[in-house]
């Protein structure tokens, strides 16, 4: 099966170094197949018949030791990274209008989580956020760094990591991916 691990953290700010190359060594030493990175933050695609429990938790046992830091993952499958994107709750007239409002940033986000987000808790602004399966979807018409719809996803309990929507696609076409 082909998995999507989701690092939470690492590369952001100068902060938690880890090179993709050595990244890719981890995974291929951990005997998962067809290993390939995408970007800087921390994405890694890879085959492998382990069950997910059980590679989760070889990934972060294994991440900690070698690079010194406790890292957090969400892992998904081909299939659930289809769903996320089928998924999208906004129209293309709310993205129109997001983008037009700073067409300097990104403004579509789904933010990957293994627990429930509470939604309940408010928010000032237009930004949207809409619970999906395996997550929440962020439609923003700032920057995230100003977002409080993307502080609402931030504090909560669980660890969460977020990814743009570009990079999103660009993850599920490396998986070999054509959303119909």
């Amino acid at each position: 099966m082909t998995y999507v691990a989701l690092f939470r953290g690492i590369n952001v700010g100068g902060k938690n170094r880890v090179k993709m190359a050595e990244l890719r060594q981890l995974l291929t030493g951990l005997g998962y197949q067809n290993v390939k990175t995408y970007i800087q933050s921390g994405n890694a695609i890879f085959d492998s018949e382990d069950e997910p429990s059980k590679i989760k938790d070889a990934i972060q046992a294994t991440f900690q030791d070698a690079f010194e830091f406790e890292c957090n993952v969400v892992l998904r499958t081909k299939k659930e990274i289809e769903a996320v994107i089928d998924g999208l709750p906004f129209s293309e007239t709310e993205i129109d209008d997001a983008i037009a409002a700073n067409a300097e940033v990104e403004h579509l986000y789904f933010y990957f989580a293994d627990g429930a987000p509470e939604l309940a808790a408010a928010h000032e602004g237009e930004d949207k956020l809409v619970a999906g399966v395996g997550g929440v979807y962020l439609l923003c018409y700032e920057s995230v760094r100003d977002s409080k719809a993307a502080m609402v996803l931030v504090k909560q309990e669980f660890p969460m990591t977020a990814r743009n929507w570009k990079t999103l696609n660009g993850l599920f076409e490396m998986m070999g991916g054509i959303c119909e």
